[in-house]
């Protein structure tokens, strides 16, 4: 049963990429979020956050995995987390969608996943530094996010688009309510039911 969405946590991720989209992974109860260490040593994020692992990357039960996010960090730049990149070459291979926010990105390239599906990042050039990477022409610059064959990307820039793509994912939410939502965090439009105006002319 697919019921974890894991969060992979070191020292140095940006905690802030996707905490809007765990806040709504969590709001129904349906799935489980845990946060996955290389080790279980407690890590400090970017804004000085201490997080304390829920497991580490070899405790994860690849077939309990609804998503798994990379968020993003020096970490990625620098070449390094091999594990994890095997671990969500892993999970995505079993049928489970995978997304990466900003330089969390790099580590979907280097596991391989880029080659054959559309997507995005901080800039193309960024990719094009990562050995074996193929994808060059499945590049799209007109998006802060996009998934595509169970693959999510996203610029730093793009937290709420990234948002939106896991809603969409995990299918939380109808698409009306979907739209509402990213009408609110990106544009700070209240949805009709909060401003008394008419459904319709709220939608169009």
């Amino acid at each position: 049963m697919r019921d974890t969405v894991h969060v992979l946590v070191f020292d140095g991720f940006a905690d802030w990429q996707a905490a809007l989209a765990l806040c709504e992974v969590r709001r129904p109860g349906d799935w489980q979020v845990r946060t996955v260490g290389f080790g279980p040593e407690a890590v400090t994020s970017m804004g000085g956050l201490t997080v304390q692992p829920d497991t580490t990357l070899a405790e994860v039960d690849p077939q309990r995995a609804a998503l798994v996010i990379v968020p993003g960090g020096h970490l990625w730049q620098r070449g390094e987390g091999q594990p994890a990149v095997d671990l969500v070459a892993e999970i995505h291979a079993g049928g489970a969608p995978v997304a990466g926010i900003d330089s969390g990105v790099l580590a979907l390239a280097r596991a391989g996943l880029l080659d054959d599906c559309r997507h995005t990042g901080n800039w193309a050039g960024q990719l094009a530094q990562i050995p074996g990477y193929a994808g060059a022409s499945q590049y799209d610059s007109e998006v802060l996010a996009v998934s595509d064959g169970g693959v999510i990307t996203a610029s730093h820039l793009g937290s709420v688009e990234f948002a939106r793509e896991v809603i969409r994912t995990l299918d939380l939410y109808n698409p009306s309510d979907r739209e509402h939502w990213y009408r609110l965090f990106k544009h700070a439009q209240l949805p009709p039911w909060c401003v008394g105006e008419p459904v319709e002319e709220a939608v169009a």
